[in-house]
């Protein structure tokens, strides 16, 4: 039976869970997740669960913090004056809104916090700082 290594392009159903047991994000009605395992397109610790799977098989891996999105960084907060933002937007904690650097990436942020005439932007990923669960399913393996 053939087994997944690294370089294999694959099709994976999953259903990711935090810790608490509530979904962050599934496949469950779409189509499967396809990718190639080993590069970079998914985090490590879910590309590494796949290795030596094969298709048809299904577990369940728990992913430590360091090996999904990484712990929450305090660098990746910012303060921007709240006269900056559009008249028709007021900010709102726990507004999504996307931002692009000097090098033109955009990259998404959450509004954390307001303070007077500042609004704190958080551009840490959303689960950054967890560890993941996640139940997977190896559908395809090419």
């Amino acid at each position: 039976m053939q087994q997944v290594k690294n370089g294999d392009t694959v099709q994976v159903h999953y259903h990711g869970k935090l810790t608490d047991g509530s979904t962050f994000d599934s496949s469950e009605g779409r189509d499967a997740l396809q990718f190639t395992v080993g590069s970079g397109q998914v985090i490590k610790g879910f590309d590494d669960a796949l290795i030596g799977m094969t298709i048809g098989e299904k577990k369940t891996v728990h992913i430590p913090v360091h090996e999904a999105y990484g712990h929450r960084n305090d660098n990746m907060m910012m303060e921007y004056p709240k006269s900056e933002f559009p008249a028709d937007m007021p900010p709102v904690v726990g507004l999504e809104l996307h931002m692009s650097d000097e090098a033109g990436n955009v990259f998404p942020v959450v509004i954390a916090d307001i303070k007077g005439e500042t609004v704190v932007l958080d551009a840490n990923h959303p689960l950054a700082g967890q560890d993941l669960i996640f139940d997977l399913e190896l559908v395809a393996i090419s």
